[in-house]
């Protein structure tokens, strides 16, 4: 199977990135990969033309045909088109007759905002039908009406003339993701959307001798909950690690200074927070945006480490409650607070329990093992697919032809 990956990097390096990358190494073992890709990055000019080519950038087309020739690939992976690649490619790809499988990473689809997440809370007015001017007036990209605009226009345009319908298969992170995107006003046809996680590489586990810490891995910003976990934590006993760096940092280092029990140790090495995650009493996790694939979650499952994190989107995907960990209402200003302490009046016995089936949630879903197999299942299905429609559609324009001949 020849698979060929597209890709638009981000400016700042992301999850979306490691994924392609991740499974690019994956798939490489097994498969003829190449990859075709774009990037944001550059001059401010080339960056502006970039954005103003984003409906329908004709250069990104013409390498993509090139690509196509030279490759020949079986199948496309589309993992990020935003902006400099453009939907353009997705067209391209049709024409050529190349079956194109799109990861959705995010919500950006459904709204320009890309997280559904705006000015401290869930923002879902762009999913009811037509053009989302409530969020353009929001200015819910990047705080900017007119670039707000045209990323609205560009996935409206699309959605109008098509081009979204014509990815043959969508994978979803979850089941959460999966039903969010069934039931928007993109109307896919359900078997369009298929629930694909992320997967992580075995980094080995640990069932028994942990602290009493519970811990907290990643960006210091609101939607990621900090600022309610720290209010949680200041009004309790247990002790609390927190690892990452961001916006909200001199808020963070505020509150270790003024609390015992909270510990900020900034931003450490992968291999560390690993180190870490073995050793803690629980990850906490209270996101209050609904996530793509949260990939710590997933990092905490593989050392058997339980999560106590957010009744709300990818969460409740992955966390299931008082089986691999808790979960609580972000919406309650007490709800972390008795979340821990439920956490705190469950035996030895009962925490083993929890650990135990973290690890077994992520030997049954997030290997590299077995996202390689869900994967290529996906691939062979959808170009079976394809060639089935390709030859059925030859069929008809032949008979047609042929009826048309005979009949002269």
């Amino acid at each position: 199977m020849k698979i060929l990956f597209v890709h638009t990097a981000y400016k700042e390096r992301g999850g979306e990135d490691s994924v392609f990358a991740n499974e690019l190494e994956l798939l490489s073992e097994v498969a003829e990969v190449d990859t075709l890709t774009f990037s944001n990055s550059g001059s401010v000019l080339n960056v502006l033309k970039k954005f103003i080519l984003a409906p329908w950038n004709y250069e990104s087309a013409a390498r993509l045909k090139q690509k196509i020739n030279n490759f020949n690939p079986d199948i496309i992976h589309l993992h990020n088109w935003h902006f400099a690649a453009s939907p353009a490619i997705i067209s391209i790809a049709k024409k050529m007759n190349v079956p194109i499988v799109m990861t959705l990473h995010n919500y950006r689809l459904l709204c320009p905002s890309a997280s559904l997440y705006y000015d401290g809370k869930i923002f879902l007015d762009s999913l009811d039908k037509g053009f989302p001017w409530k969020a353009v007036f929001k200015r819910v990209y990047r705080n900017s009406l007119l670039q707000t605009f045209w990323l609205a226009f560009i996935v409206h345009f699309h959605h109008w003339i098509g081009t979204w319908a014509k990815v043959d298969q969508y994978i979803a992170l979850t089941d959460f993701g999966k039903e969010l995107f069934g039931r928007s006003k993109l109307r896919l046809k359900k078997s369009q959307i298929v629930t694909k996680g992320n997967f992580v590489k075995d980094k080995g586990y640990n069932l028994a001798s942990r602290s009493d810490q519970f811990l907290f891995v990643g960006r210091l910003t609101k939607d990621k909950g900090i600022e309610l976990l720290l209010e949680a934590f200041s009004g309790a006993s247990q002790q609390l690690k927190i690892i990452g760096d961001g916006p909200l940092r001199t808020e963070v280092t505020k509150a270790a200074n003024t609390y015992p029990n909270i510990n900020y140790d900034g931003p450490k090495q992968h291999a560390e927070i690993i180190a870490e995650m073995k050793n803690a009493n629980a990850l906490i996790f209270p996101s209050v945006w609904y996530e793509g694939m949260p990939m710590t979650i997933l990092e905490a499952f593989s050392t058997g480490t339980p999560v106590l994190a957010s009744n709300l989107g990818a969460m409740k995907s992955l966390v299931v409650h008082q089986h691999n960990g808790l979960l609580f209402e972000v919406t309650e200003s007490n709800s972390i607070l008795h979340a821990i302490t439920a956490w705190e009046n469950l035996s030895i016995t009962q925490k083993g329990e929890y650990c135990t089936n973290a690890r077994h949630t992520f030997e049954a879903n997030f290997t590299p093992e077995k996202n390689l197999n869900s994967i290529l299942s996906i691939y062979k299905k959808t170009i079976n697919q394809t060639n089935h429609f390709n030859n059925c559609n030859d069929i008809e324009h032949f008979t047609s032809k042929t009826l048309k001949t005979e009949s002269v």
